[in-house]
């Protein structure tokens, strides 16, 4: 057999070879990537469980330390739980400042998305609203509350708009910065390709921003809760909030404690349910 004969068998043999193995490579790194994601997720659900545990080990240790009546052990507020949860009371306020969070939340979400795509898109849009944007922004919600209750009373019309302006307001800039800083040649590349506007901004735009604008609406959350509370603490007979300031009216310490570590835990349970969110709609982003 020549030497050109032989390159040329050679030659159908690499190719065969590699067309054979390619796929069960890729196959393989799929697999791979899966099992090593898997790992990693079960690793920070069982690092955040044990700094969970520790902290409240630590809590529990240094109240029996300390022995004092103000500042009581986690297993003394799990017992007032139990006792407001018996009465009805604990449920009830759970109830209601999760429903009014939820309602402002929402409200100013749904809201903030078509304003901030309007003062993204449309330069006279952007020039009528930044302003008043940016003037809310440094007005915290809180030294709202006072006009909105006098102006609309002490209902739950002030609570949703305070909570929904404290929501509003992060999500609007997310949403603004998220779309603007889109990659114009990604833009540019789908028009080329025949893409219509609509599809550019469905198939394009929206996927491109939705991490900014996800990451603001969690922050968005925080505010709503922070607000929250304070709303409640200043005209309310009811919610978490509302409980916190009648344990310290009445002195009842273990009160305020469980009132503080339940929003602390509803919050962060509603924080996983858009982080989740996040990483289910953002799944083709890279991350480390």
């Amino acid at each position: 057999m020549q030497s050109s004969d032989v390159a040329r068998v050679g030659g159908r043999a690499r190719s065969a070879y590699e067309a054979r193995d390619e796929p069960v490579e890729v196959a393989e790194l799929g697999e791979l990537s899966d099992v090593a994601g898997g790992r990693t997720h079960g690793i920070q659900v069982f690092l955040y469980l044990l700094s969970f545990a520790a902290g409240i080990g630590i809590w529990e240790i240094s109240a029996k330390l300390i022995h004092s009546n103000l500042f009581p052990t986690p297993v003394f507020i799990v017992r007032t739980a139990e006792v407001l949860a018996n009465e009805g009371v604990l449920l009830s306020d759970i109830g209601v400042s999760m429903l009014r969070v939820a309602v402002g939340f929402f409200s100013g979400v749904a809201l903030s998305v078509p304003v901030g795509l309007g003062m993204a898109e449309n330069r006279w849009v952007r020039g009528a609203l930044e302003p008043w944007i940016q003037f809310f922004r440094a007005v915290p919600p809180l030294a709202l509350i006072p006009i909105v209750i006098i102006l609309l009373g002490i209902g739950e019309i002030p609570k949703f708009l305070v909570i929904g302006l404290a929501a509003f307001l992060p999500t609007t800039i997310a949403v603004f910065q998220g779309v603007t800083d889109v990659d114009v040649h990604l833009i540019d590349a789908a028009r080329v390709l025949g893409a219509s506007r609509v599809s550019v901004f469905v198939r394009v735009i929206i996927p491109a921003a939705s991490p900014m604008i996800l990451t603001g609406m969690r922050i968005a959350l925080g505010n709503a809760w922070a607000t929250l509370v304070a709303a409640e603490l200043i005209a309310s007979n009811s919610g978490l909030g509302y409980m916190a300031s009648q344990g310290q009216l009445y002195f009842d310490v273990p009160e305020i404690y469980l009132a503080v570590a339940l929003i602390g835990i509803l919050g962060v349970l509603m924080d996983r349910v858009v982080y989740l969110v996040q990483q289910r709609l953002t799944s083709w982003q890279d991350r480390r």
